[in-house]
């Protein structure tokens, strides 16, 4: 299945490199593009279990799905995911 998620606090390329980067590590989860333009990530996974475990890497890396809280420490997350990303491009 391809899945695209709406997701808050993406910036930049840095946080395109870290959140592709890290997706791409999952088992099964393939074919990762993220648009910090409109705030997308698009990736094929296999089964439900598999789309949980994206948002819940996503939310972890400081990039929840849009509707979800966004509080600042979670925003605090999404900046130092933005500087990692950075530094590993």
């Amino acid at each position: 299945m391809k899945t695209t998620i709406e997701i808050q606090n993406l910036k930049c390329s840095g946080c395109e490199a870290t959140i592709i980067n890290k997706l791409s590590g999952l088992n099964n989860i393939d074919e990762v593009l993220v648009n910090h333009e409109n705030g997308s990530v698009t990736f094929k996974h296999n089964t439900p279990e598999e789309l949980e475990i994206v948002k819940k890497t996503l939310s972890k890396l400081g990039y929840p799905q849009v509707g979800e809280q966004n509080k600042f420490p979670t925003k605090a997350k999404s900046y130092v995911s933005c500087a990692i990303g950075r530094m590993n491009k």
